[in-house]
């Protein structure tokens, strides 16, 4: 079905690996639109509760854009590959089932804006981030100058953009980038174990969560959030939720 990625669904857990080791997963087009297409699938599949994206082998989440693509863009063109990026990664980031980046090796460029426009990120050790696109006389296209702001502050940023350092797994996880650094053999079953806890959650209460907290970014998300804790109000998850609480009982949600 993809041409570029790796997919498995165990206990509600989808997996997305994406394979291309020779190139330490580098983004080019045929990433970029199976990523788009595999969007639609999280979407579509109701039997989907939560998602993984991470890299194959050891070496590498996403080592990077293909940056051959870029060679011989107008600016015009350089802008809509961009537009298309950032699209792309919003569908991510505005999923409303969580998605978690496991971070293997390195994440930088767009690999590091794609862990980025997950939901949060558990990185092994040896995972390095970065956004070098200075070296190329470019900047982050995909959302990474945003994103990167709000998640380790202005002038960490600010700092990793213009030097085009990379950081390493711990001060990430110093940073604030990632949520927790695990050794390699114990990544994909960290990211697992909370994405199974997650998913025990009311389903709507867990997407007005992801909602109103992309929006806490834009000056209406206190709006936003009251309007979705609203909403929640009228949920038959959030009744039994209440219910079950009270009676000191295990809630069965529906999604409903």
């Amino acid at each position: 079905m993809y041409t570029t990625l790796l997919t498995s669904l165990d206990n509600g857990i989808f997996t997305i690996t994406i394979n291309r080791p020779d190139k330490l997963n580098a983004l080019n087009k045929e990433v970029m639109n199976d990523l788009d297409k595999v969007m639609d699938e999280v979407e579509n599949n109701a039997a989907i509760k939560g998602v993984i994206i991470t890299g194959s082998g050891q070496k590498g989440f996403v080592a990077g854009a293909d940056i051959s693509e870029f060679l011989g863009l107008s600016g015009d063109e350089g802008k809509a590959l961009a537009k298309k990026g950032q699209d792309i990664f919003f569908k991510i980031e505005n999923c409303d089932k969580p998605i978690i980046a496991a971070v293997n090796g390195f994440a930088l460029g767009g690999g590091c804006e794609l862990a980025m426009a997950c939901h949060f990120r558990i990185a092994s050790e040896n995972a390095k981030f970065g956004q070098p696109e200075v070296n190329l006389g470019l900047i982050p296209g995909y959302g990474g100058t945003q994103r990167l702001v709000h998640l380790v502050g202005k002038g960490r940023a600010l700092e990793l953009l213009m030097t085009a350092n990379m950081i390493d797994a711990h001060t990430a996880l110093q940073y604030g980038l990632v949520n927790y650094v695990v050794s390699q053999e114990e990544l994909l079953d960290k990211t697992k174990s909370i994405l199974e806890l997650i998913t025990t959650k009311a389903p709507l209460a867990i997407a007005k969560c992801i909602t109103a907290a992309n929006a806490a970014i834009s000056a209406d998300g206190y709006q936003t959030e009251l309007d979705a804790f609203g909403e929640c109000f009228e949920t038959e998850d959030m009744k039994e939720g209440t219910s079950a609480f009270l009676g000191k009982r295990k809630a069965n949600f529906k999604g409903k």
